[in-house]
Protein backbone atom coordinates (compact mmCIF):
# COMPACT_ATOMS: atom_id res chain seq x y z
CA UNK A 1 0.00 0.00 0.00
CA UNK A 2 3.14 1.96 0.00
CA UNK A 3 2.08 3.67 -3.03
CA UNK A 4 -1.21 4.58 -2.74
CA UNK A 5 -0.94 8.06 -1.63
CA UNK A 6 1.39 9.14 -4.33
CA UNK A 7 0.04 7.35 -7.35
CA UNK A 8 -3.60 9.39 -5.94
CA UNK A 9 -2.17 12.22 -5.82
CA UNK A 10 -0.39 12.52 -9.55
CA UNK A 11 -4.39 11.46 -10.57
CA UNK A 12 -5.76 13.89 -8.86
CA UNK A 13 -3.28 16.87 -9.36
CA UNK A 14 -1.87 15.74 -12.91
CA UNK A 15 -3.76 12.70 -14.80
CA UNK A 16 -7.02 14.15 -14.44
CA UNK A 17 -6.38 17.58 -15.92
CA UNK A 18 -4.45 16.09 -18.49
CA UNK A 19 -6.75 13.58 -19.92
CA UNK A 20 -9.51 16.54 -19.74
CA UNK A 21 -7.13 18.29 -22.76
CA UNK A 22 -6.69 15.33 -24.28
CA UNK A 23 -10.25 14.04 -24.16
CA UNK A 24 -11.19 17.77 -26.09
CA UNK A 25 -8.95 16.71 -29.19
CA UNK A 26 -11.03 14.63 -31.84
CA UNK A 27 -7.79 12.80 -32.90
CA UNK A 28 -9.79 9.93 -34.57
CA UNK A 29 -7.98 6.36 -35.81
CA UNK A 30 -6.82 7.02 -39.42
CA UNK A 31 -9.28 4.56 -40.47
CA UNK A 32 -12.22 7.12 -39.49
CA UNK A 33 -10.15 10.45 -40.17
CA UNK A 34 -8.35 9.62 -43.40
CA UNK A 35 -6.15 13.06 -43.65
CA UNK A 36 -5.63 12.75 -40.05
CA UNK A 37 -1.83 14.06 -40.54
CA UNK A 38 -3.40 16.83 -42.50
CA UNK A 39 -5.72 17.60 -39.72
CA UNK A 40 -3.51 17.52 -37.15
CA UNK A 41 -5.40 16.18 -34.32
CA UNK A 42 -3.09 13.18 -33.71
CA UNK A 43 -0.07 15.41 -33.27
CA UNK A 44 -1.66 17.08 -31.19
CA UNK A 45 -2.44 14.11 -28.41
CA UNK A 46 1.03 12.97 -29.12
CA UNK A 47 2.48 15.94 -28.56
CA UNK A 48 0.03 16.68 -24.92
CA UNK A 49 1.01 12.93 -23.92
CA UNK A 50 4.67 13.53 -24.47
CA UNK A 51 5.26 17.23 -22.83
CA UNK A 52 3.29 15.63 -19.65
CA UNK A 53 5.66 12.39 -19.79
CA UNK A 54 8.74 14.95 -19.73
CA UNK A 55 7.56 16.71 -16.88
CA UNK A 56 7.84 13.22 -14.67
CA UNK A 57 10.62 12.32 -12.32
CA UNK A 58 11.91 9.42 -13.87
CA UNK A 59 15.42 8.49 -13.95
CA UNK A 60 17.26 8.12 -17.02
CA UNK A 61 14.22 7.92 -19.20
CA UNK A 62 14.49 8.60 -22.67
CA UNK A 63 11.84 9.03 -25.25
CA UNK A 64 11.24 9.51 -28.91
CA UNK A 65 8.55 10.06 -31.17
CA UNK A 66 9.19 7.60 -34.16
CA UNK A 67 7.60 8.56 -37.04
CA UNK A 68 7.86 6.54 -40.28
CA UNK A 69 6.87 7.39 -43.71
CA UNK A 70 3.25 7.20 -44.56
CA UNK A 71 2.50 5.60 -41.08
CA UNK A 72 1.08 7.18 -37.92
CA UNK A 73 3.23 7.92 -34.74
CA UNK A 74 4.86 5.97 -31.99
CA UNK A 75 6.06 6.97 -28.85
CA UNK A 76 8.64 5.08 -27.65
CA UNK A 77 9.75 5.66 -23.81
CA UNK A 78 12.53 2.95 -22.62
CA UNK A 79 13.62 3.61 -18.90
CA UNK A 80 16.83 1.77 -17.41
CA UNK A 81 16.13 -0.76 -14.53
CA UNK A 82 17.99 -2.29 -12.13
CA UNK A 83 17.81 -5.90 -14.28
CA UNK A 84 18.51 -6.57 -17.72
CA UNK A 85 14.75 -8.02 -18.38
CA UNK A 86 12.34 -5.99 -20.35
CA UNK A 87 8.98 -4.93 -18.94
CA UNK A 88 6.66 -3.80 -22.11
CA UNK A 89 3.99 -1.82 -21.45
CA UNK A 90 1.45 -0.94 -23.98
CA UNK A 91 -1.45 1.69 -24.76
CA UNK A 92 -2.76 3.64 -27.68
CA UNK A 93 -4.08 7.23 -27.78
CA UNK A 94 -6.31 6.88 -31.13
CA UNK A 95 -10.14 7.21 -30.76
CA UNK A 96 -13.29 6.16 -32.22
CA UNK A 97 -15.58 8.22 -34.20
CA UNK A 98 -17.98 10.58 -32.04
CA UNK A 99 -20.85 7.67 -32.35
CA UNK A 100 -24.78 9.94 -31.67
CA UNK A 101 -26.96 9.23 -28.64
CA UNK A 102 -24.81 11.17 -26.06
CA UNK A 103 -26.58 12.78 -23.16
CA UNK A 104 -27.39 16.59 -23.89
CA UNK A 105 -24.68 17.52 -21.00
CA UNK A 106 -21.78 15.28 -22.16
CA UNK A 107 -20.14 14.63 -25.91
CA UNK A 108 -17.49 12.64 -27.18
CA UNK A 109 -14.81 15.90 -26.77
CA UNK A 110 -16.45 17.39 -24.00
CA UNK A 111 -14.44 16.32 -21.09
CA UNK A 112 -17.11 15.93 -17.64
CA UNK A 113 -16.12 14.73 -14.26
CA UNK A 114 -19.26 13.62 -12.64
CA UNK A 115 -19.98 11.27 -9.43
CA UNK A 116 -16.10 9.80 -9.78
CA UNK A 117 -16.11 9.30 -13.77
CA UNK A 118 -14.76 11.45 -16.02
CA UNK A 119 -16.97 11.27 -19.52
CA UNK A 120 -15.38 11.64 -23.14
CA UNK A 121 -14.35 9.88 -25.45
CA UNK A 122 -10.68 7.47 -25.11
CA UNK A 123 -10.24 8.71 -21.68
CA UNK A 124 -10.71 4.53 -20.63
CA UNK A 125 -9.88 3.49 -24.03
CA UNK A 126 -6.93 4.09 -24.12
CA UNK A 127 -5.91 7.40 -23.48
CA UNK A 128 -4.79 6.63 -19.54
CA UNK A 129 -2.70 4.22 -20.10
CA UNK A 130 0.63 6.10 -20.84
CA UNK A 131 -0.08 8.30 -18.05
CA UNK A 132 -0.98 5.41 -15.78
CA UNK A 133 2.01 3.27 -16.97
CA UNK A 134 4.53 5.95 -16.07
CA UNK A 135 3.26 6.88 -12.78
CA UNK A 136 3.52 3.19 -12.13
CA UNK A 137 7.10 3.44 -12.68
CA UNK A 138 7.52 6.67 -10.89
CA UNK A 139 5.68 5.52 -7.64
CA UNK A 140 8.62 2.86 -7.78
CA UNK A 141 11.29 5.12 -8.06
CA UNK A 142 10.21 7.14 -5.39
CA UNK A 143 10.44 4.99 -2.75
CA UNK A 144 13.43 3.11 -4.47
CA UNK A 145 12.11 0.05 -5.40
CA UNK A 146 14.10 -2.05 -8.32
CA UNK A 147 12.79 -2.53 -11.18
CA UNK A 148 13.40 -4.33 -14.84
CA UNK A 149 14.17 -2.03 -17.57
CA UNK A 150 10.94 -1.13 -18.98
CA UNK A 151 9.63 0.07 -22.40
CA UNK A 152 6.04 2.33 -22.61
CA UNK A 153 5.05 1.63 -26.23
CA UNK A 154 1.94 4.10 -27.47
CA UNK A 155 0.60 3.23 -30.96
CA UNK A 156 -1.82 5.67 -32.73
CA UNK A 157 -3.81 3.10 -35.02
CA UNK A 158 -4.95 0.50 -32.53
CA UNK A 159 -8.89 1.52 -33.46
CA UNK A 160 -7.87 0.79 -37.13
CA UNK A 161 -6.78 -2.24 -36.42
CA UNK A 162 -2.98 -1.90 -35.84
CA UNK A 163 -2.10 -2.04 -39.44
CA UNK A 164 0.50 0.46 -38.67
CA UNK A 165 2.24 -0.88 -35.65
CA UNK A 166 4.10 -4.33 -36.73
CA UNK A 167 6.40 -1.98 -39.34
CA UNK A 168 7.08 -0.30 -36.12
CA UNK A 169 7.84 -3.72 -34.24
CA UNK A 170 10.57 -4.51 -36.75
CA UNK A 171 12.04 -1.18 -37.21
CA UNK A 172 12.23 -1.02 -32.97
CA UNK A 173 13.08 -4.57 -32.45
CA UNK A 174 16.59 -3.87 -31.19
CA UNK A 175 15.19 -1.32 -28.88
CA UNK A 176 12.29 -3.32 -27.74
CA UNK A 177 14.73 -6.45 -27.26
CA UNK A 178 12.75 -9.47 -25.78
CA UNK A 179 10.38 -8.62 -22.89
CA UNK A 180 9.53 -11.82 -20.07
CA UNK A 181 6.52 -9.47 -19.23
CA UNK A 182 3.93 -7.43 -21.41
CA UNK A 183 1.45 -5.25 -19.63
CA UNK A 184 -1.44 -3.89 -21.70
CA UNK A 185 -4.02 -1.17 -20.26
CA UNK A 186 -6.34 -1.23 -23.18
CA UNK A 187 -8.47 -3.88 -22.19
CA UNK A 188 -11.56 -4.31 -20.01
CA UNK A 189 -13.01 -5.16 -16.23
CA UNK A 190 -16.03 -7.62 -14.98
CA UNK A 191 -16.81 -4.93 -12.43
CA UNK A 192 -14.99 -2.08 -10.55
CA UNK A 193 -14.33 -4.23 -7.01
CA UNK A 194 -11.43 -5.89 -8.56
CA UNK A 195 -8.69 -6.35 -10.32
CA UNK A 196 -9.66 -7.94 -13.86
CA UNK A 197 -7.08 -9.72 -15.83
CA UNK A 198 -8.18 -10.65 -19.46
CA UNK A 199 -7.34 -14.09 -20.66
CA UNK A 200 -8.14 -14.03 -24.41
CA UNK A 201 -9.30 -11.64 -27.15
CA UNK A 202 -11.71 -12.59 -30.26
CA UNK A 203 -10.68 -12.32 -33.21
CA UNK A 204 -12.80 -10.26 -35.93
CA UNK A 205 -13.90 -10.29 -39.55
CA UNK A 206 -14.68 -7.11 -41.33
CA UNK A 207 -16.31 -6.90 -44.88
CA UNK A 208 -19.33 -5.20 -46.95
CA UNK A 209 -21.91 -7.28 -48.17
CA UNK A 210 -23.13 -6.05 -52.06
CA UNK A 211 -26.96 -6.57 -52.98
CA UNK A 212 -27.23 -5.95 -56.53
CA UNK A 213 -31.25 -6.84 -57.96
CA UNK A 214 -31.96 -4.35 -60.69
CA UNK A 215 -30.29 -1.34 -62.60
CA UNK A 216 -32.22 1.21 -61.24
CA UNK A 217 -34.72 1.52 -58.62
CA UNK A 218 -38.57 1.46 -59.93
CA UNK A 219 -41.91 2.14 -58.62
CA UNK A 220 -42.79 -0.10 -55.51
CA UNK A 221 -46.25 -0.65 -56.47
CA UNK A 222 -45.51 -1.65 -59.89
CA UNK A 223 -42.17 -4.17 -58.78
CA UNK A 224 -43.34 -5.59 -55.72
CA UNK A 225 -44.42 -9.14 -56.09
CA UNK A 226 -42.40 -8.99 -59.10
CA UNK A 227 -38.78 -8.31 -57.83
CA UNK A 228 -36.98 -9.43 -55.03
CA UNK A 229 -36.19 -7.30 -52.34
CA UNK A 230 -32.78 -6.47 -51.21
CA UNK A 231 -33.70 -7.06 -47.54
CA UNK A 232 -35.67 -10.50 -48.76
CA UNK A 233 -32.35 -11.51 -50.08
CA UNK A 234 -30.81 -9.95 -47.00
CA UNK A 235 -32.91 -12.31 -44.37
CA UNK A 236 -32.00 -15.78 -46.51
CA UNK A 237 -28.02 -14.83 -46.70
CA UNK A 238 -28.23 -14.28 -43.20
CA UNK A 239 -30.11 -17.03 -42.11
CA UNK A 240 -27.34 -18.95 -44.10
CA UNK A 241 -24.60 -17.84 -41.43
CA UNK A 242 -26.79 -17.36 -38.28
CA UNK A 243 -29.94 -18.99 -36.30
CA UNK A 244 -32.73 -16.61 -36.08
CA UNK A 245 -33.56 -17.06 -33.24
CA UNK A 246 -30.66 -17.41 -30.91
CA UNK A 247 -27.85 -15.76 -32.98
CA UNK A 248 -25.67 -18.52 -32.72
CA UNK A 249 -23.41 -19.03 -36.01
CA UNK A 250 -24.02 -21.91 -38.05
CA UNK A 251 -20.51 -22.33 -39.78
CA UNK A 252 -18.18 -24.80 -38.65
CA UNK A 253 -14.99 -22.67 -39.60
CA UNK A 254 -16.33 -20.38 -37.18
CA UNK A 255 -16.32 -22.23 -34.49
CA UNK A 256 -13.76 -23.80 -32.17
CA UNK A 257 -13.26 -26.34 -28.60
CA UNK A 258 -13.79 -23.83 -25.31
CA UNK A 259 -10.64 -24.86 -23.26
CA UNK A 260 -11.87 -26.83 -19.82
CA UNK A 261 -9.33 -23.78 -17.88
CA UNK A 262 -11.37 -21.03 -19.33
CA UNK A 263 -15.11 -22.51 -18.65
CA UNK A 264 -14.02 -23.04 -14.96
CA UNK A 265 -12.96 -19.15 -15.08
CA UNK A 266 -16.14 -18.27 -17.03
CA UNK A 267 -18.48 -20.17 -14.00
CA UNK A 268 -16.11 -18.35 -11.26
CA UNK A 269 -16.74 -14.49 -13.11
CA UNK A 270 -20.51 -15.54 -13.95
CA UNK A 271 -20.97 -16.86 -10.09
CA UNK A 272 -19.29 -13.09 -8.99
CA UNK A 273 -20.99 -11.40 -11.93
CA UNK A 274 -24.53 -12.99 -11.66
CA UNK A 275 -26.80 -10.70 -13.12
CA UNK A 276 -24.88 -7.45 -12.79
CA UNK A 277 -23.16 -8.90 -16.65
CA UNK A 278 -26.26 -7.91 -18.93
CA UNK A 279 -27.66 -5.25 -16.61
CA UNK A 280 -24.65 -2.78 -17.36
CA UNK A 281 -25.89 -2.74 -20.93
CA UNK A 282 -28.23 0.33 -21.74
CA UNK A 283 -31.39 -1.79 -22.54
CA UNK A 284 -34.68 0.05 -23.27
CA UNK A 285 -37.22 -1.06 -20.75
CA UNK A 286 -38.70 -4.46 -21.52
CA UNK A 287 -35.99 -5.67 -23.51
CA UNK A 288 -34.01 -8.67 -22.39
CA UNK A 289 -30.43 -10.44 -23.61
CA UNK A 290 -30.36 -13.20 -25.87
CA UNK A 291 -29.49 -15.69 -23.03
CA UNK A 292 -30.58 -15.26 -19.29
CA UNK A 293 -27.80 -17.40 -18.09
CA UNK A 294 -24.60 -15.29 -16.53
CA UNK A 295 -22.17 -17.97 -17.71
CA UNK A 296 -23.37 -18.47 -21.34
CA UNK A 297 -23.52 -14.56 -21.68
CA UNK A 298 -19.37 -14.84 -20.89
CA UNK A 299 -18.76 -17.52 -23.24
CA UNK A 300 -21.00 -15.63 -26.11
CA UNK A 301 -18.68 -12.68 -25.80
CA UNK A 302 -15.56 -14.24 -25.10
CA UNK A 303 -15.06 -17.53 -26.85
CA UNK A 304 -18.17 -17.94 -29.72
CA UNK A 305 -18.72 -16.06 -33.02
CA UNK A 306 -21.39 -13.39 -33.04
CA UNK A 307 -22.73 -11.26 -35.85
CA UNK A 308 -23.42 -7.56 -35.86
CA UNK A 309 -24.16 -5.45 -38.35
CA UNK A 310 -22.58 -2.08 -38.18
CA UNK A 311 -23.24 0.22 -40.90
CA UNK A 312 -25.64 0.05 -44.05
CA UNK A 313 -25.77 1.91 -48.05
CA UNK A 314 -28.24 2.37 -50.13
CA UNK A 315 -30.76 3.43 -48.30
CA UNK A 316 -32.92 6.83 -48.18
CA UNK A 317 -32.94 8.84 -45.30
CA UNK A 318 -36.95 8.79 -44.07
CA UNK A 319 -37.84 12.50 -45.35
CA UNK A 320 -36.46 10.98 -49.01
CA UNK A 321 -38.36 7.21 -48.83
CA UNK A 322 -40.63 7.50 -51.56
CA UNK A 323 -42.03 4.14 -53.01
CA UNK A 324 -39.30 3.16 -54.56
CA UNK A 325 -38.13 -1.03 -54.98
CA UNK A 326 -34.33 -0.40 -53.91
CA UNK A 327 -31.77 -1.69 -56.69
CA UNK A 328 -29.42 -2.38 -54.47
CA UNK A 329 -28.14 -2.51 -50.78
CA UNK A 330 -24.80 -2.84 -49.21
CA UNK A 331 -24.81 -3.71 -45.80
CA UNK A 332 -21.17 -3.48 -42.92
CA UNK A 333 -21.09 -7.10 -41.75
CA UNK A 334 -18.39 -7.75 -38.35
CA UNK A 335 -18.31 -10.83 -37.21
CA UNK A 336 -16.49 -11.60 -34.04
CA UNK A 337 -14.11 -14.64 -33.56
CA UNK A 338 -13.27 -17.45 -31.22
CA UNK A 339 -9.76 -16.48 -30.03
CA UNK A 340 -8.23 -19.28 -31.14
CA UNK A 341 -9.99 -19.64 -34.66
CA UNK A 342 -8.19 -18.89 -38.19
CA UNK A 343 -9.60 -15.52 -38.98
CA UNK A 344 -8.54 -16.02 -43.06
CA UNK A 345 -10.02 -19.74 -42.85
CA UNK A 346 -13.22 -18.00 -41.19
CA UNK A 347 -13.47 -15.16 -43.91
CA UNK A 348 -13.05 -17.45 -46.76
CA UNK A 349 -15.89 -19.51 -45.36
CA UNK A 350 -18.21 -16.56 -44.92
CA UNK A 351 -17.27 -15.28 -48.35
CA UNK A 352 -18.29 -18.65 -49.52
CA UNK A 353 -21.24 -18.90 -47.73
CA UNK A 354 -22.86 -15.61 -49.03
CA UNK A 355 -21.71 -16.06 -52.35
CA UNK A 356 -22.74 -18.80 -53.12
CA UNK A 357 -25.88 -19.94 -55.17
CA UNK A 358 -27.03 -16.56 -54.56
CA UNK A 359 -31.10 -16.62 -54.05
CA UNK A 360 -32.96 -15.12 -57.43
CA UNK A 361 -29.41 -15.17 -58.83
CA UNK A 362 -28.65 -11.65 -57.84
CA UNK A 363 -25.36 -9.72 -57.60
CA UNK A 364 -23.87 -11.06 -54.52
CA UNK A 365 -20.21 -9.86 -53.22
CA UNK A 366 -18.80 -9.93 -49.74
CA UNK A 367 -15.45 -7.59 -49.89
CA UNK A 368 -12.89 -8.20 -46.99
CA UNK A 369 -11.73 -5.46 -45.05
CA UNK A 370 -10.02 -7.27 -42.71
CA UNK A 371 -9.36 -10.39 -41.07
CA UNK A 372 -7.73 -10.55 -37.50
CA UNK A 373 -7.31 -14.03 -35.17
CA UNK A 374 -7.61 -13.62 -31.85
CA UNK A 375 -5.59 -14.44 -28.63
CA UNK A 376 -5.41 -16.74 -26.27
CA UNK A 377 -3.33 -15.83 -22.89
CA UNK A 378 -0.03 -18.36 -22.30
CA UNK A 379 -0.31 -20.16 -18.29
CA UNK A 380 0.34 -17.67 -15.92
CA UNK A 381 3.62 -17.94 -13.68
CA UNK A 382 2.89 -18.69 -10.58
CA UNK A 383 5.10 -15.81 -9.09
CA UNK A 384 2.33 -13.68 -10.73
CA UNK A 385 -0.75 -15.55 -10.19
CA UNK A 386 0.40 -14.42 -6.13
CA UNK A 387 1.23 -10.97 -7.61
CA UNK A 388 -2.20 -10.43 -8.88
CA UNK A 389 -3.86 -12.26 -6.03
CA UNK A 390 -1.92 -9.68 -3.42
CA UNK A 391 -2.43 -6.71 -5.61
CA UNK A 392 -5.93 -7.11 -5.72
CA UNK A 393 -6.37 -7.93 -2.70
CA UNK A 394 -4.29 -5.00 -1.32
CA UNK A 395 -6.05 -2.13 -3.39
CA UNK A 396 -9.64 -3.25 -3.95
CA UNK A 397 -9.83 -5.66 -0.70
CA UNK A 398 -10.97 -8.76 -2.79
CA UNK A 399 -8.85 -11.48 -5.08
CA UNK A 400 -8.35 -11.00 -8.86
CA UNK A 401 -10.71 -12.42 -11.25
CA UNK A 402 -9.64 -13.57 -15.09
CA UNK A 403 -12.19 -13.55 -17.67
CA UNK A 404 -12.00 -13.15 -22.05
CA UNK A 405 -13.08 -9.97 -23.28
CA UNK A 406 -15.27 -10.02 -26.33
CA UNK A 407 -12.95 -7.17 -28.15
CA UNK A 408 -10.08 -7.29 -30.29
CA UNK A 409 -6.43 -5.91 -29.80
CA UNK A 410 -4.05 -6.84 -32.71
CA UNK A 411 -1.02 -6.10 -31.09
CA UNK A 412 -1.51 -9.02 -28.46
CA UNK A 413 -1.51 -11.58 -31.31
CA UNK A 414 1.39 -9.89 -32.61
CA UNK A 415 3.29 -10.18 -29.46
CA UNK A 416 2.30 -13.42 -28.73
CA UNK A 417 3.73 -14.72 -31.58
CA UNK A 418 7.03 -13.09 -31.63
CA UNK A 419 7.36 -13.36 -28.21
CA UNK A 420 6.10 -17.03 -26.53
CA UNK A 421 8.14 -17.19 -23.72
CA UNK A 422 5.95 -14.16 -22.58
CA UNK A 423 4.36 -13.31 -19.96
CA UNK A 424 1.18 -11.22 -20.46
CA UNK A 425 -1.13 -8.67 -18.13
CA UNK A 426 -4.08 -7.32 -20.05
CA UNK A 427 -6.08 -5.28 -18.08
CA UNK A 428 -7.99 -2.20 -18.23
CA UNK A 429 -11.66 0.23 -17.13
CA UNK A 430 -13.59 -0.81 -19.56
CA UNK A 431 -16.16 -2.02 -16.79
CA UNK A 432 -19.70 -1.85 -16.47
CA UNK A 433 -21.39 1.12 -18.58
CA UNK A 434 -17.94 2.53 -19.37
CA UNK A 435 -19.28 1.97 -23.12
CA UNK A 436 -16.42 2.40 -25.02
CA UNK A 437 -16.91 3.16 -29.08
CA UNK A 438 -20.36 4.15 -28.12
CA UNK A 439 -22.35 7.68 -26.23
CA UNK A 440 -21.39 8.64 -22.78
CA UNK A 441 -17.90 7.02 -22.89
CA UNK A 442 -16.28 7.43 -19.45
CA UNK A 443 -13.48 6.43 -17.19
CA UNK A 444 -14.20 5.18 -13.27
CA UNK A 445 -11.09 7.28 -11.57
CA UNK A 446 -11.26 5.07 -8.41
CA UNK A 447 -10.25 2.11 -10.59
CA UNK A 448 -7.97 4.31 -12.32
CA UNK A 449 -6.10 4.81 -9.21
CA UNK A 450 -6.41 1.18 -7.80
CA UNK A 451 -5.07 -0.26 -11.04
CA UNK A 452 -1.95 2.06 -11.26
CA UNK A 453 -1.08 0.86 -7.97
CA UNK A 454 -1.45 -2.80 -8.98
CA UNK A 455 0.53 -2.51 -11.67
CA UNK A 456 3.31 -1.14 -9.74
CA UNK A 457 3.29 -4.19 -7.77
CA UNK A 458 3.73 -6.38 -10.64
CA UNK A 459 6.16 -4.32 -11.92
CA UNK A 460 7.93 -4.94 -8.28
CA UNK A 461 7.45 -8.13 -8.00
CA UNK A 462 8.44 -9.22 -11.16
CA UNK A 463 11.80 -7.99 -10.49
CA UNK A 464 12.26 -9.96 -7.34
CA UNK A 465 11.76 -13.35 -9.83
CA UNK A 466 13.93 -12.08 -12.02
Amino acid sequence: MQHKQFIEQVWEESIIPTLKDYIHIPNKSPLFDPQWETNGHMNRAVDLATDWCKKQNIKDMYLEVVRLHNRTPVIFIEIPGDSPETILLYGHLDKQPEMSGWDSDLGPWKPVLKDDKLYGRGGADDGYAIFASLTAIAALQKQQIPHARCVILIECCEESGSYDLPFYMDALADRIMNPNLVICLDSGCGNYDQFWLTTSLRGLVNGSLYINVLKEGVHSGNASGIVPSCFMILRQLLERIEDKTDSKILLQDLQVEIPAARLTQAKLAASVLQKTLHESYPFVPGAKAVTPDTFEQILNRTWRSALSITGADGLPELQDAGNVTLPHLTMKLSMRLPPTCDAEKAAAALKKTLESNPPFDARIQFELDSATSGWDSPELSDWLVTSVNNASTAYFGKKAMYMGEGGSIPFMGMLGKQFPKAQFVITGLLGPGSNAHGPNEFLHIPTGKKLTCCIAEIIADHYKHS
